[in-house]
C-alpha cells in the first residue's frame, strides 16, 4: 500500500481482549513474551527481544551468550496510545541503521477490556529495488499478521496489570 506520508507500508490491525494499559504494557514492557522465537537476526536460537520504554532506547535481541545484536530504537513512546520504532534491519536481515524503516504500533480503547492495536510498518521504499519483495514479504501471514496474533494470545492470558 501506499499513502501520502507513509511511503510503501503493510497495516495490521487486531481487537485483543484486554484493557488498553494492560494491552501497551505487555507490548513493550513484556516483549519476550510474546515475539516470536523463530524472528531474530543474531546468532543465537535462544534470545532474550528487549524493548527500552523511553524515547531513545534500543530495540535488540540479547543472545543466551551475552552478545546483542540490533533491530532499531524507539523513536516515540507514548504510553498507552502509541509506540513509534526505527526498524533498523536491511533487506539480507542483517542490522543496518541507513534503512530506518519505522514500526507504528497505535492502542485505542474500543471499550473499557477491548483495545485494537494497529501496527503499520511504513518507509518500505527505502529498502530500494528490494521494496516491493519487503512489502509482500512484511504482508504475508508469516510476518506482522503472525506476531500480532502471539501478541493477542499472550496479552489476552496474561494477568491484567497497568
Amino acid at each position: 500500500m501506499k499513502e501520502e506520508g507513509q511511503g510503501i507500508f503493510v497495516r495490521k490491525t487486531t481487537d485483543v481482549d484486554a484493557p488498553l494499559s494492560h494491552v501497551f504494557a505487555v507490548f513493550t514492557r513484556d516483549i519476550d513474551a510474546w515475539w516470536p522465537r523463530a524472528h531474530h537476526i543474531g546468532g543465537c536460537k535462544t534470545f532474550e527481544a528487549i524493548l527500552e520504554p523511553r524515547i531513545g532506547g534500543r530495540w535488540y535481541e540479547r543472545g543466551d551468550d551475552g552478545s546483542e545484536c540490533p533491530w532499531g530504537r524507539v523513536l516515540a513512546f507514548d504510553p498507552p496510545n502509541r509506540l513509534l520504532l526505527a526498524w533498523d534491519i536491511g533487506a539480507d536481515f542483517r542490522p543496518d541503521a541507513s534503512i530506518g524503516s519505522e514500526v507504528e504500533v497505535t492502542f485505542v480503547a474500543l471499550a473499557p477490556e477491548r483495545t485494537r492495536v494497529t501496527l503499520t510498518h511504513r518507509h518500505l521504499e527505502r529498502y530500494g529495488d528490494k521494496a516491493e519483495a519487503m512489502r509482500a514479504m512484511f504482508d504475508s501471514d508469516n510476518a506482522w499478521a503472525q506476531t500480532l496474533a502471539g501478541f493477542k494470545g499472550v496479552v489476552e492470558r496474561a494477568p491484567t496489570r497497568a
